[in-house]
């Protein structure tokens, strides 16, 4: 595995304190942004940007920058013309391996794609020969960094509500405009935007101006930025947006769509709140001058944090009739405020340090959840968070939050239990990161518990401080590095503010992966008096880790609840636990809790030696932890009735579903009539007790469970089949109202049926509901009732496998068909706030097939899923047809899917398919299915290998379903290779190939396949020639000064075109030293001739031989206007991809008068791209075998000893025949080469 930009990071943070040293060799100061034309019917951008740069060594002969998509039409420095070079070897990341299938190479392959062009090891896609760097570049139909909304409707754009915002995954400015796309890159920006008059930019820092055209048909918005940031933090929405300045807050505005501004004053009221509890407990004021909130469809994410502004979805909106949308709103809103101080105001040296800015963005937001939902919704979420780790951890084998990579050990690779490389954001499932952040957060509150949160405060507030300063240095850019957050620096700080040493806990939780499992049981000891607690520990399992530790236990005994901290050791099992009170269950004396309250108790049901009523293993979530405990059924009922903590309640109802006894039933019925107690808490009572009850349904006496209760709490005293007029005043009985009726359609009765009476209470729930009197909308209500009817449904039985018609229906199942037809057809005339009727009745149409009461049939669901319905609604219907999918085996619903992946508008749709077929796969890897077969196995590579290079989400999430399906080893569908070995003749070994190493191996070596391997498989490799397979799996960044050759470039990827080889023998002009990969020979190049292109192109005829990326011609248009046109990238092997090269350098065929390509560059109007011109090949090797024919034309005197052993499936007729082409830069398309006199 090559370095992954981590390390120059990491080096530089162990010289001390001195500061962020970058490993760019030069320092941007300022970026100018220009857009000045956005086109919404071709989805095209043209703009410029300006970096200014401070070189900070003598001999700067090369700058790189980070650009996809764009396609580049000229780069100037210093107002002189500029050659560069362009490479993406993310594009297609396993070149030409017609029969590797193997996701342990393919993830080796795009590991080592992304760090060659890692901005945080001085890498990029684009590179420069060398200070004001100007690039032109345009934009047509971006698949990703920019998304374009336009609604197919009648009406100009304004009209339309036409909108277009920047968007991605991690470090994503690259796809919109070239620049340093790294987060520890800070710089000042100025952004200017021109649109149409109607539209209404929306960006990064302080509006300065707003400039009309002359004819009014156009203006543009000047905004500057003066606080140095990452160019990960810019932003861009723009669309006619309806603005409102916040009442509370002058400086903070608000945007959203034509016809939605009553929902944004409403939704947005509740900002300046947010504002002035971070502003409070950071003792700090919002960093920036001004705040923008924009809210727009189709969003990427629900919420995306940039500098001085946040980009929300438009379906967070909502009028105060709502009560669901609210809290989840609102902590959206927090969320991306929090992102705000740390995330774009402090942001990190590199990505390993990522965890501490997303864990105390995700800390100081769990302090406003307290202050704001109270400390029971707290610790029900941190609960609640914790347990998705655990389980996460538990699956997967663990999360490491600050990965370190020492060269050439074993640590290289600290999660091999992994599908994907965690080195880089960027190769990382969306699945993982989730759960990243997640650990992050309740990380940090470990180390709060540790120093305390005053102490904690006083951390963030001088990391603001000092950014705070930093930031105004405006003339001493070294300064900026203060703005960075780093591991290390993070730690020291505390070390100064609390004067204690945390690096136990970091080593623990930060420095390694996994989590505890703890088992514990206890006996009583009644003559010694003492508790014998046993506490054992799971530590060989995946994703468990061994601790060792303070543990704190607390035992509610009759006079009172006592903590004690046990210390757990290395072999230590058994904990003597002195009690304080010995057992007197006769005597009356009201019983003293943990909070202090004193209550009244029953203790008839508990030991009578025994003075415990209930036992805590580390009740605060000290620990990352799962526990088991064994403890009596009546101590849970205890724990239940008179713990006050939520915590312990829920983990006392989760555990009395093991004890279906009548007294189980009356705690959680009690629980349930408690108004006092926590909503959550009552809402997973009611789905225990129709457990309880369903395993009691032999026993069980009276009416159903919860009816009677339901009945008393929420229907007419005179008629109790007749619920009351809705009023949802108080929201916690207004959750229980429509929690119960689900829980209750879970009953079953003795034929496994659910019984007659629950399934006529629930359709009276839903004919005599109410609204007219409340003042908040029950759209939420109705959809729990239309739940409650799915959950009625139990399995057809079918007599001699007769067709199911309506006129055979189940009675009770036609009632159901009815009411659910009724719900669809009304929300047709009358739409519920986001659809959640809709939902709920598709959902429950699924649940109806699978039953086997209605025919199966996707039909339904497609049509709902198409592109144009609302994106809920979209999503539980493709939810239906990826179970229809797994049930029915159906290989052409499989492919309708894998064709809405490829081609639907939306990227959240396309990320979300993905991620379902992820967790409900139509089959596994060792699974036989009719599905699996060679065409799936293909498509699915090719979507993730080349497919999916513009959204880095999207590709993470093909690789998690590819691993789903098939598993790290070839798959099994596949026919074996014809080769079973491979000979190194260099180290006189032969090793088994690694594309059909069995799966059980593969998990337990290291892969043979690698990128520096690549050369051993296909090939016979020249022992003098080993070291360009080495260097092609290092950091390129080692260059910094030489011309990269083929064996620089990683994974093969295609020659970088445009290389300046000019001989010249005037000494007082400026050289450039080439240095070539395979000689150790240096040739000076005299930069100025490159200006003379006839005599650059008559020297270099040979130029004409070098391959471009396999298979171009056959996305070659038949003319140059059609190179706009977008074609559909779909993978590599047998089907060819393309492969954007960008260079200023035209090579030329024959001997014409042709005006020469570098002379139209210099022409002030450009109208299309300048290009290199490529042939097509079939492999990557094929390159290698011309790079040095190039290099025998430029060293006559030196003798090359590489021969190539294998074949070539074309031969030189088939070159000859080839129309000659250049490739269109970004896009990547080739198109027949027009005169270049035209």
């Amino acid at each position: 595995m090559p370095p992954t930009g981590l390390e120059p990071a990491r080096m530089n943070r162990k010289k001390g304190d001195k500061g962020f040293e970058s490993p760019r060799p030069y320092k941007l100061t300022h970026q100018v942004v220009c857009i000045n034309n956005i086109n919404f019917q071709r989805k095209s951008v043209v703009g410029f940007v300006e970096l200014t740069i401070f070189p900070t060594v003598a001999n700067l002969n090369r700058i790189k920058l980070n650009s996809k998509q764009c396609r580049i039409y000229r780069v100037r420095i210093n107002d002189l013309e500029a050659a560069f070079i362009y490479n993406d070897p993310t594009l297609e990341v396993c070149h030409n391996e017609s029969k590797q299938r193997n996701l342990n190479y393919f993830s080796n392959a795009y590991a080592a794609a992304v760090s060659a062009v890692d901005p945080d090891a001085g890498n990029g896609e684009l590179c420069l020969k060398v200070l004001k760097i100007h690039i032109n570049f345009s934009l047509d139909q971006p698949k990703g960094g920019l998304h374009f909304v336009v609604p197919s409707v009648e009406g100009s754009m304004a009209e339309r509500g036409a909108h277009v915002f920047s968007c991605g995954y991690q470090n994503s400015t690259r796809f919109w405009f070239p620049c340093v796309d790294s987060y520890s890159e800070l710089c000042t920006w100025k952004l200017e935007f021109t649109v149409d008059a109607a539209m209404v930019a929306v960006s990064n820092g302080d509006l300065v101006e707003t400039v009309y055209t002359h004819d009014m048909r156009k203006k543009t918005f000047h905004y500057m930025l003066t606080i140095p940031t990452a160019a990960s933090n810019i932003s861009l929405a723009i669309g006619p947006f309806e603005i409102l300045v916040d009442p509370y807050m002058h400086e903070v505005t608000h945007f959203c769509l034509p016809q939605l501004l009553p929902l944004l004053k409403h939704t947005t009221s509740y900002l300046h709140e947010v504002f002035e509890f971070y502003e409070e407990i950071l003792t700090c004021r919002y960093p920036y001058s001004c705040f923008k909130t924009v809210f727009i469809d189709e969003a990427y994410v629900e919420v995306a944090a940039y500098a001085s502004m946040s980009i929300f979805s438009t379906n967070l909106l909502h009028s105060a009739m709502i009560i669901d949308e609210t809290p989840l709103t609102r902590r959206c809103l927090a969320q991306s405020l929090a992102q705000q101080f740390f995330g774009c105001f402090i942001s990190r040296m590199s990505w390993s340090d990522e965890w501490v800015l997303k864990g105390i963005s995700g800390y100081i937001y769990g302090l406003w959840m307290k202050k704001t939902f109270g400390v029971n919704e707290y610790r029900h979420w941190i609960k609640e968070e914790l347990d998705k780790i655990v389980a996460y951890e538990l699956k997967t084998g663990g999360v490491l939050l600050h990965p370190i990579f020492g060269g050439g050990k074993e640590k290289d690779n600290p999660a091999s239990h992994l599908h994907f490389s965690i080195k880089h954001p960027h190769t990382l499932s969306w699945e993982y990161y989730t759960m990243f952040q997640c650990k992050a957060h309740l990380v940090m509150r470990l180390i709060e518990n540790r120093i305390s949160m005053e102490f904690m405060l006083q951390v963030f507030n001088k990391l603001l401080s000092l950014a705070s300063t930093a930031s105004s240095q405006k003339f001493q850019s070294h300064m900026w590095s203060q703005m960075l957050v780093s591991t290390s620096g993070f730690l020291k700080s505390i070390s100064n503010v609390s004067g204690k040493d945390i690096q136990p806990l970091i080593k623990q939780w930060v420095d390694q992966s996994g989590v505890v499992k703890f088992y514990g049981s206890f006996a009583f000891n009644r003559k010694r008096n003492v508790l014998e607690l046993e506490i054992k520990q799971d530590y060989t399992s995946p994703g468990t880790q061994k601790y060792v530790g303070p543990l704190k236990v607390t035992v509610q005994e009759l006079d009172g609840s006592f903590n004690h901290t046990l210390q757990i050791e290395e072999n230590s099992l058994k904990h003597d636990i002195p009690c304080h009170s010995k057992s007197r269950r006769n005597k009356k004396k009201k019983i003293p809790l943990m909070n202090g309250e004193e209550v009244d108790m029953d203790l008839s049901a508990m030991d009578a030696d025994s003075p415990l009523l209930w036992i805590r293993i580390d009740p605060d979530m000290a620990v990352l932890r799962k526990v088991e405990f064994e403890q009596a059924d009546f101590m849970w009922q205890y724990q239940l009735r008179y713990e006050r903590d939520v915590v312990a309640q829920q983990e006392s109802i989760l555990a009395l579903e093991k004890f279906p006894t009548p007294a189980s039933r009356l705690a959680l019925t009690d629980i349930l009539e408690q108004e006092q107690c926590f909503y959550r808490v009552r809402m997973a009572a009611c789905f225990c007790l129709a457990k309880i009850a369903n395993s009691m349904v032999s026993t069980w006496t009276g009416p159903p469970a919860m009816k009677s209760l339901f009945t008393r709490m929420f229907c007419c005293k005179t008629c109790p089949n007749i619920v009351k007029t809705n009023n949802f005043m108080s929201f916690q009985s207004y959750f229980l109202q429509k929690t119960m009726p689900v829980a209750m359609a879970l009953l079953r009765d003795v034929h496994n049926l659910c019984p007659k009476e629950v399934l006529t209470f629930i359709l009276d729930l839903i004919k005599y509901n109410d609204n007219r009197k409340n003042k908040f909308s029950d759209n939420y209500y109705r959809a729990e009732m239309i739940d409650a009817l799915a959950n009625s449904v139990t399995p057809a039985v079918s007599v001699n496998n007769e067709v199911r018609t309506l006129d055979n229906l189940n009675p009770d199942v036609r009632l159901i068909l009815e009411e659910i037809t009724r719900f669809l057809n009304m929300e047709k005339l009358l739409p519920s706030y986001r659809h959640t009727i809709t939902v709920s009745c598709l959902r429950a149409i699924r649940v109806l097939q699978k039953n086997g009461h209605v025919p199966s049939d996707p039909a339904l669901f497609k049509s709902y899923a198409e592109y144009g319905h609302f994106v809920d609604i979209r999503i539980a219907a493709l939810e239906a047809v990826v179970d229809y999918t797994k049930v029915d085996r159906s290989y052409e619903e499989l492919q309708w899917l894998l064709n809405m992946i490829q081609n639907d508008p939306v990227p959240y749709v396309r990320h979300k398919i993905l991620n379902m077929l992820t967790k409900n796969p139509p089959f596994t890897k060792n699974m036989e299915s009719p599905l699996c077969n060679e065409a799936l196995v293909d498509q699915l590579w090719k979507l993730m290998n080349s497919g999916t290079s513009h959204d880095w989400r999207l590709r993470c999430g093909a690789v998690d379903l590819y691993f789903t399906l098939f598993g790290l080893s070839r798959p099994s569908c596949l026919p074996l290779p014809e080769l079973g070995l491979v000979l190194n003749l260099k180290e006189k070994k032969a090793v088994l190939n690694p594309t059909i190493i069995p799966e059980a191996i593969a998990g337990n070596q290291e892969a043979v396949i690698n990128p520096s391997s690549h050369a051993q498989l296909v090939g016979f490799q020249n022992p003098e020639d080993d070291h360009l397979a080495k260097e092609a799996s290092c950091n390129i960044s080692a260059h910094q000064q030489g011309v990269k050759r083929k064996a620089d470039t990683p994974l093969g990827s295609p020659l970088e075109p445009g290389q300046i080889l000019e001989k010249n023998e005037d000494s007082s002009k400026v050289k450039l030293k080439i240095r070539f990969s395979n000689s150790q020979d240096e040739e000076e190049i005299d930069m100025d001739t490159v200006h003379d292109s006839q005599a650059f192109i008559s020297h270099h005829l040979n130029m004409l031989e070098r391959p471009s990326t396999p298979g171009l011609s056959k996305y070659r248009p038949t003319s140059s206007r059609s190179a706009l046109i977008p074609q559909h990238s779909s993978g590599c092997d047998g089907t060819p991809t393309t492969k954007p090269q960008w260079s200023m350098e035209l090579a030329r065929k024959g001997t014409g008068k042709e005006q020469s390509p570098l002379e139209m560059s210099m022409h002030p109007v450009s109208t299309a791209p300048l290009s290199v011109f490529t042939k097509e090949s079939t492999s990557s090797k094929h390159s290698d075998h011309h790079h040095h024919h190039h290099h025998e034309h430029k060293k006559k005197k030196k003798k090359h000893k590489h021969k190539h052993k294998h074949k070539h499936k074309h031969d030189s007729k088939e070159k000859d025949k080839e129309p000659f082409t250049f490739s269109s830069p970004a896009s990547g398309r080739s198109i027949r080469s027009p005169s270049l006199s035209d």
